[in-house]
């Protein structure tokens, strides 16, 4: 599932931001931000243990981010002729993704220092598209879709909240965060079964991505799914180190 809003500035030279909520069964191994994959020099990402890939991938020096939702799958491929999506974020940091990637459906947010892309992957089709100035909201269908209940209830709250000046620019959409917990059939940070598996947001990047460099913050909820000040003051202490449970203890890492 998880969600994805971005801020896109209007002005040349200014950076894009974002803030990523990842859902998964919280009993899945993963691992946060880290240099986990020695065959891909320079690159860091929140590794999935269990398929070796990755959910968010950074290249530092290439000020490229890439971060992956999942999307319906139309084609009628089996499983035997599929493989994981993890590589997907990892490629798109790197030498770039196939036009007809062997994975099922996808949604994929690019961001450089000089914007963002959208890639939208069915099964069938790819399409890449520029996101345009602004702030949206990506979860598992279109870019800004009102059908998707988060993005429906709350997307004009983000565009209202706007970033903040400073390194907690991430506050005004965090406050939105908290706010969309009251109501769970719409709220950001989720539990939800799915195809017979419960998934909860177990994490929340803030990234921004600029010409300057990249700087990527992670928080862990103490309670998967639900909203908690601790998730305020671990985007505070910056980049955590995060074993293959889930748990962290935040350690600030430059990711410049």
């Amino acid at each position: 599932m998880c969600t994805v809003v971005i801020h896109v500035p209007r002005a040349a030279g200014e950076p894009v931001r974002l803030l990523a909520v990842r859902d998964e069964e919280r009993d899945r191994p993963w691992r946060g931000l880290g240099p986990w994959w020695p065959e891909r020099d320079g690159i860091l990402g929140v590794r999935d243990d269990r398929a070796g890939g990755a959910w968010l991938a950074v290249d530092p020096d290439a000020r490229r981010l890439a971060v992956l939702l999942n999307r319906e799958d139309l084609s009628d491929r089996s499983d035997a002729e599929v493989v994981s999506r993890g590589s997907i974020p990892l490629d798109a940091v790197g030498a770039g993704i196939p036009d007809r990637p062997r994975t099922r459906g996808f949604n994929l947010v690019e961001v450089d220092a000089d914007g963002a892309h959208l890639v939208e992957w069915d099964g069938l089709q790819a399409r890449r598209t520029r996101i345009a100035p602004g702030i949206h909201m990506v979860a598992h269908h279109a870019i800004d879709d009102p059908a998707t209940p988060r993005i429906g209830h709350w997307l004009d709250a983000f565009r209202r909240a706007g970033v903040a000046g400073g390194e907690d620019w991430w506050m005004p959409w965090l406050d939105v965060v908290a706010r969309s917990t009251g109501d769970p059939s719409a709220s950001v940070l989720r539990r939800d079964e799915h195809d017979g598996h419960v998934l909860e947001s177990l994490l929340v990047c803030a990234a921004t991505v600029g010409a300057d460099g990249i700087d990527v913050r992670q928080a862990t909820p103490v309670e998967p799914g639900r909203w908690d000040e601790g998730l305020i003051s671990g985007l505070r202490g910056g980049l955590a180190d995060t074993d293959v449970t889930g748990s962290s203890s935040d350690r600030p890492i430059a990711a410049q």
